[in-house]
């Protein structure tokens, strides 16, 4: 257990580093990190240059694991299921792409019209965005182990439980006719990859992506900074504390406009709960965040009509609800 609580600290919490930071802000630079701006730029070194690392080293690795598994060999294997275990094969599929909801609805309709079942690929398009393997490594760092683990397996249960309930409902005909034809890059031999190669993929992956989330994670962090030293903790409890029965709704709602992924919400997470909100509001407000972003509700109408998305975004935002509370009542297990 020792070595177990050490390696997370280590490792994943990175302790090492924020009491690096710490020394370089006191002794170099002579900030006291007790006060709003010094607490405030020891939060956001800290959690970027932490961010960074993690991710850095988790989507090589992820990746470098995708590459046994592109879009035509992924089809091939769904297709070789149906029915429920179809679905759960399809949302544990998700977890093994490090990509944010808009990355997603381009393979969800290469899946669709290589004649897989949309109950399937909308599972696969609810877990891609919401869970990945990251994100168990990334929010153990966080909070702790349980927590990461019980939040893959909850999203990973909505995925499952979303894509089956639509697959029962037969809703084929609200799919865009267009997305039905063939898609020639589904055809595609696969290629044999050396390990040159998918070391390769993998490092070109790593930079596809923090160029693509480091704005992001900027953000995300600056709020978090924000709120952990500038925000009164009475003021985030008068709306968002564990007390109210209506803070769960409220950050499942707030968190659709935004565009982000779960590199991007974790360090405002992180904030939140040290202000005392409840642990479901801050993960209904992470789920809210990576799977019913607006942008990527804009580009789902392109290809499936008002009725299915209306159907899809409120299964997945129900659940979404449904998961928020659940952890509020129960989240005392997880810490």
């Amino acid at each position: 257990m020792f070595i177990l609580t050490w390696l997370n600290n280590q490792l994943l919490k990175m302790q090492w580093l924020h009491e690096l930071v710490t020394v370089l802000m006191t002794k170099v630079f002579g900030l006291d990190i007790n006060s709003g701006l010094g607490g405030s730029i020891h939060f956001f070194i800290y959690d970027v240059i932490k961010i960074f690392i993690l991710l850095s080293v988790l989507i090589f690795g992820i990746s470098y694991i995708q590459s046994f598994f592109p879009p035509e060999r992924t089809r091939k294997i769904l297709g070789r299921f149906s029915g429920f275990s179809a679905n759960i094969l399809a949302a544990l599929l998700g977890t093994i792409t490090p990509f944010c909801s808009c990355s997603s609805i381009p393979i969800f309709i290469g899946f669709t019209s290589a004649g897989l079942p949309i109950g399937v690929t909308f599972s696969f398009l609810i877990s891609s965005p919401m869970v990945d393997l990251a994100s168990i490594l990334l929010l153990a760092s966080v909070f702790n182990l349980k927590i990461a683990i019980a939040y893959v397996v909850v999203g990973v249960v909505l995925a499952v439980i979303g894509g089956t309930m639509i697959s029962k409902l037969k809703l084929e005909k609200y799919v865009e006719p267009f997305v039905f034809s063939k898609n020639r890059l589904l055809e595609i031999e696969e290629e044999y990859l050396t390990v040159g190669d998918r070391w390769a993929f993998a490092l070109g992956e790593v930079s596809t992506i923090i160029k693509k989330v480091w704005p992001y994670i900027f953000i995300g962090v600056g709020i978090g900074a924000a709120i952990h030293n500038y925000i009164p903790e009475s003021m985030i409890s008068a709306v968002l504390g564990q007390d109210k029965w209506y803070s769960v709704l409220i950050a499942a709602v707030v968190g659709v406009p935004i565009y982000a992924d779960i590199f991007g919400t974790l360090p405002i997470a992180e904030a939140l709960v040290a202000k005392g909100v409840g642990l479901g509001t801050v993960l209904s407000f992470m789920m809210g965040v990576t799977t019913l972003s607006l942008p990527s509700m804009i580009m789902l109408k392109k290809v499936v009509k008002m009725k299915l998305l209306a159907i899809f975004v409120g299964l997945v935002t129900f659940g979404i609800i449904l998961i928020g509370y659940a952890f509020n009542i129960f989240g005392t297990l997880f810490m």
